[in-house]
């Protein structure tokens, strides 16, 4: 049986890994702007860097779970976690175990992979018609070729 080939099941892994990540990340922006599903850490405010970061996280993760505009989306975000990882955790050590920061590291490296990769499958930006003579809007995603053509010699 050929059901687990890899061009069949990446898509869908890769949308699996965009929802998961998109709730689980949904719940620290409601977490820093409602207080839900746990309070917030003692000392936040919501006009700090830390009040911007949980409203782009809670008005990203839609577009994420949907999957339209992934990839400009997963940029902004992966760039948030290099900001907050550079900005709150790595003045306290070296490891990001030791820092706080290993939340941080995965998801930006994750929103990275999903800028280059797309939504995969169940994505909105999979969905897209391109217009008649005009332009597709968001860029698709293309299989990469498996091999370079040969290079003729003179």
């Amino acid at each position: 049986m050929q059901l687990l080939l890899k061009e069949q099941t990446a898509p869908i892994a890769l949308a699996l890994l965009r929802i998961s990540t998109a709730l689980i990340f949904l719940q620290h922006g409601l977490q820093k702007l409602a207080g839900y599903p746990i309070a917030p850490v003692p000392g936040y405010q919501h006009v700090s860097l830390a009040g911007l970061a949980g409203l782009l996280e809670v008005v990203a993760t839609p577009f994420l779970l949907l999957g339209f505009a992934v990839r400009p989306w997963s940029f902004l975000l992966s760039g948030l976690m290099a900001f907050a990882y550079f900005m709150g955790h790595a003045g306290k050590g070296f490891y990001p175990i030791a820092n706080g920061g290993d939340v941080a590291v995965l998801c930006c490296f994750v929103f990275l992979y999903m800028a280059a990769a797309g939504g995969g499958a169940w994505s909105l930006d999979n969905r897209r018609v391109p217009k008649p003579g005009g332009d597709a809007g968001l860029a698709q995603s293309a299989p990469l070729p498996t091999q370079s053509a040969p290079v003729p010699t003179p």
